[in-house]
């Protein structure tokens, strides 16, 4: 999953310095200086808990002051700094399948590589690895992986999947169940650090102030022009809240400048920042579906801006929490709220939930359509896109379409077939207009 700490690409032909805006800056100041806390965990006598991001126990963690790591933000970022290809193939030479999400070949090949990170720092192994099971069955065999190389405790937090569409009492009571009788104590004992309950709803005060404000900015986009890109600008604003700050006065800090400068942004007109600088001016506006493609990130957004299409919304970022429909941590009642915000990732909501959702996201976004990123070796938003793909259409009436990537494997990122589809798919928005108006 989540959260590039905006590098500039490198790639064969230079191109100009990347833009960004402030907040943009601080993200990357925030995320660095995580993987050097945990790059010097030993050495200020931390331990080290590992945890993904869907179902992130964030506030829970800081309680046992454990220095924190997330693997799919390690891969990542190792494809964001175009070092993911070999890490790759390392694995599949090591055994791993050419099918096997690459987000775990690259933290198994990182592995290999003598396990430094991707700020160049190492990445010493983690002494817990918490895995909160919210709807992706990959994590459990990649901890299983994980496990055999690190030799460390894996705590499992099991989460009910949303078969029904709703979250009852008893899938609560049952998660909260686990939080008190297995994941506070197994924290209590490799940390050495009590639980202190007041310390939670401490943190989980500030969480609130951060999802009020990371709200704030992604409904901007509601306006037109929008100011934010809801995907590409997106993954940046989601950064510190699905990682290691949520919960902390730094990640309070960030979504209120995030928030005064989007809301500046809007009031003089403005689209969103690119990397090339102010957006051209917006002639599309798309729901995007699927994570994006980390290795050739700005290539893959240029291709949109070139065309003027702006995410006005999307369902990525919404993998670490769902907070625009009003899920908030609540400091009254901490451990069900931390039972509930595992409950709702995207991951875990069934196919209707998630069509609804795209549906709710196209008509209070006056979208033009639904773009679908298929991603090859990620089973847990791939399956069922198609079927996806055909309702929304059905049920909104805008043309849909369909790409193909991959996450963090530079193989499978077929630059020219989708610049073809999307040139296709941008022309048949027009001709859905140009019929609507007669």
């Amino acid at each position: 999953m989540v959260t590039p700490a905006m590098q500039p690409q490198a790639t064969p032909k230079a191109k100009p310095a990347v833009q960004k805006e402030d907040a943009m800056w601080l993200q990357k100041e925030l995320i660095n200086r995580n993987y050097h806390e945990v790059a010097t965990a030993r050495q200020t006598g931390r331990k080290i808990s590992a945890t993904f991001v869907p179902g992130n126990l964030n506030e829970l963690l800081m309680c046992f002051d454990f220095a924190r790591r997330l693997p799919e933000t390690d891969a990542l970022q190792n494809g964001l700094r175009k070092k993911s290809g070999k890490m790759i193939m390392d694995a599949e030479r090591d055994g791993h399948s050419e099918d096997v999400c690459t987000y775990v070949k690259t933290d198994l090949g990182m592995m290999l590589q003598g396990e430094v990170g991707p700020t160049g720092e190492p990445m010493p192994h983690p002494d817990l690895l918490l895995l909160s099971y919210t709807g992706c069955f990959t994590f459990m065999k990649w901890f299983e992986l994980v496990r055999q190389k690190y030799d460390c405790e894996t705590v499992m937090l099991h989460v009910p999947y949303q078969g029904d569409g709703k979250i009852n009492p008893a899938m609560r009571d049952y998660v909260v169940k686990q939080l008190k009788e297995k994941v506070i104590p197994a924290c209590e004992r490799i940390s050495g650090v009590k639980f202190d309950i007041d310390r939670l709803r401490g943190y989980m005060r500030e969480s609130i102030k951060a999802e009020e404000d990371l709200v704030g900015v992604l409904q901007s986009a509601k306006h037109r022009p929008s100011p934010i890109d809801g995907y590409f600008g997106a993954v940046y604003y989601i950064g510190p809240i699905f990682t290691a700050f949520r919960g902390t006065p730094e990640a309070t800090r960030y979504y209120s400048m995030l928030r005064g400068e989007v809301e500046a942004r809007m009031k003089e007109g403005k689209g969103p920042v690119t990397p090339e600088g102010d957006h051209p001016g917006e002639k599309y506006r798309l729901v995007v579906e699927g994570p994006p493609n980390w290795t050739s990130f700005r290539d893959f957004w240029k291709m949109f801006y070139d065309e003027g299409a702006v995410v006005v919304a999307s369902t990525y970022s919404k993998v670490g929490g769902v907070y625009d429909f009003g899920f908030r941590h609540d400091p009254d009642r901490p451990l069900e709220s931390l039972a509930e915000y595992c409950l709702g990732c995207y991951t875990n909501l069934n196919f209707p939930q998630r069509i609804d959702m795209i549906c709710r996201y196209i008509h209070q976004y006056q979208a033009d359509g639904l773009l679908i990123n298929s991603i090859k070796s990620c089973n847990s938003f791939s399956a069922g896109q198609l079927l996806m793909l055909r309702e929304v259409e059905k049920r909104t009436g805008k043309p849909a379409a369909f790409i193909e990537s991959d996450l963090v494997d530079p193989r499978y990122f077929s630059a020219a077939n989708i610049k073809n589809r999307l040139e296709s798919y941008f022309q048949m928005i027009k001709q859905k207009r140009a019929a609507a108006m007669h």
